[in-house]
């Protein structure tokens, strides 16, 4: 039977290289999502911050492309919880502006953030943008050429993915 110490150094392993979520770390090794919680707290404190070691493997490994991606979706998930709580909660109208301004501005700072560290994520954004917008105009003025774009379309898109991400 594995002792306590292999099955952290599992956990961290897991988590830092693998990049697996705590919840499927604590299902996989059998262990609570709150033991593994205090675990890296303590690494943590320790000066072995999980966290950290992660986002070096990443760039190491892939680039910080991949990490300012997985930070912006991440942050996107976030904001979009936030704007349910602001449509759903018991908020008063003034509390609903300061939320959505304190957001908007969080957001512009991201934005601007994240296409300075990774300006390939920005730029392939801005053509995923421009495509969308060319295949609304051609559906709103050449609706008989719509399929015929959507066809090529598609595949420009991977083409246009795998220029912008590699």
């Amino acid at each position: 039977m594995a002792s306590e110490q292999d099955i952290r150094r599992k956990a961290r392993s897991d988590y830092v290289y693998r990049r697996m979520t705590g919840a499927t770390i604590s299902m996989a090794l059998n262990i609570s999502q709150a033991t593994f919680g205090r675990w890296k707290k303590a690494a943590k404190a320790a000066g072995d911050d999980w966290d950290m070691a992660r986002s070096a493997s990443i760039i190491a490994g892939e680039g910080i492309e991949t990490v300012v991606s997985s930070v912006v979706e991440d942050f996107m998930i976030m904001a979009q919880a936030l704007l349910e709580e602001i449509k759903n909660g018991e908020l008063t109208m003034d509390q609903k502006v300061k939320h959505l301004v304190a957001l908007a501005d969080a957001m512009t700072k991201m934005t601007a953030s994240a296409g300075k560290l990774a300006p390939k994520i920005s730029e392939l954004g801005v053509a995923q943008d421009v495509m969308r917008h060319l295949l609304d105009f051609v559906r709103q003025h050449f609706p008989q050429h719509a399929a015929v774009i959507l066809e090529i379309i598609e595949p420009f898109g991977e083409r246009l993915a795998g220029l912008y991400t590699s």
